[in-house]
């Protein structure tokens, strides 16, 4: 639900910067703080990493929104990363075996539109008892992320064309995850292009970014639409989120990989067991 908050013309200083925000709908400053941070560290992770909404989901819910609605407005708040990250790749993309590129955009499309239509209509209490195993799933997919990819490159026959069929299903499939929950899309992207038998990483991680934008870009469309999307807080954390992706992702890139990635895990461990212990 969209608050609209008249102001009046006021030549006085309206005072501290928290308390302007606080104004707008976005509740008290401590939990302004947590959602800048949050969206912040977020947007440096997924610039480097991944694994941003195991943050700015559990904060948004922190501060009383619905999880269904925190679900919508996390995932507004990390699109320009997606976009930023498809055009930075875009000399690079190329569609899996199987699929071409006009295919593969319109699969994402449609399966991102499924996804976030089911989230319409999927009841709060319902979302809050599966956000912690989407948690642990999505957690699981970065721990083992790795594993995954070369998982999928060994069963994988060199030279041997994917199934337009299986490609066009699994595209669906992880489209349709991602419109529903954002949580680990990556890494089932580039699974999904290593069992397709994509070889070239950097058009791997151009589709990836690319088909992330697409399905995340029309799935905020239908969240807006659907009235789920708390916009005080989205805008609030879409800039944060930026500014995080731009600074903070130099910072996070001097921290050893391994060291990155298990601090990554374990706070999606953290945040699955405190919604398990909430509810």
């Amino acid at each position: 639900m969209v608050r609209f908050v008249h102001f009046t013309h006021n030549t006085k200083d309206t005072g501290d910067t928290m308390e302007i925000l606080a104004s707008w709908g976005l509740g008290p400053w401590e939990h302004i703080a947590l959602l800048l941070t949050a969206a912040f560290v977020a947007g440096a992770l997924n610039a480097v990493a991944g694994g941003g909404s195991f943050l700015t989901l559990p904060a948004l819910v922190f501060t009383g929104m619905p999880p269904v609605a925190a679900n919508a407005t996390g995932t507004v708040a990390l699109l320009p990363g997606y976009a930023a990250g498809a055009w930075g790749f875009k000399e690079d993309m190329a569609p899996p075996p199987g699929l071409s590129m006009g295919r593969s955009i319109a699969l994402a499309l449609i399966g991102g539109a499924g996804g976030a239509a089911l989230l319409l209509f999927t009841p709060d209490d319902v979302f809050r008892k599966v956000v912690p195993w989407l948690l642990l799933a999505a957690t699981a997919l970065f721990a083992f992320g790795p594993q995954i990819r070369a998982w999928a490159s060994r069963n994988t026959q060199p030279g041997t064309p994917a199934s337009a069929t299986k490609a066009t299903l699994g595209m669906l499939a992880v489209a349709f995850y991602g419109g529903y929950f954002n949580g680990g899309l990556g890494i089932l992207c580039l699974a999904l292009f290593s069992l397709l038998g994509q070889t070239q990483l950097n058009a791997m991680n151009g589709m990836k970014n690319l088909v992330s934008a697409l399905l995340t870009a029309i799935a905020v469309g239908i969240y807006a639409a659907g009235g789920i999307v708390e916009w005080p807080q989205a805008l609030l954390m879409m800039i944060s989120a930026t500014l995080g992706g731009y600074g903070g992702a130099r910072v996070a890139r001097k921290i050893p990989a391994h060291i990155l990635r298990w601090g990554i895990v374990v706070t999606g461990l953290v945040m699955a067991a405190l919604f398990f212990m909430k509810g």
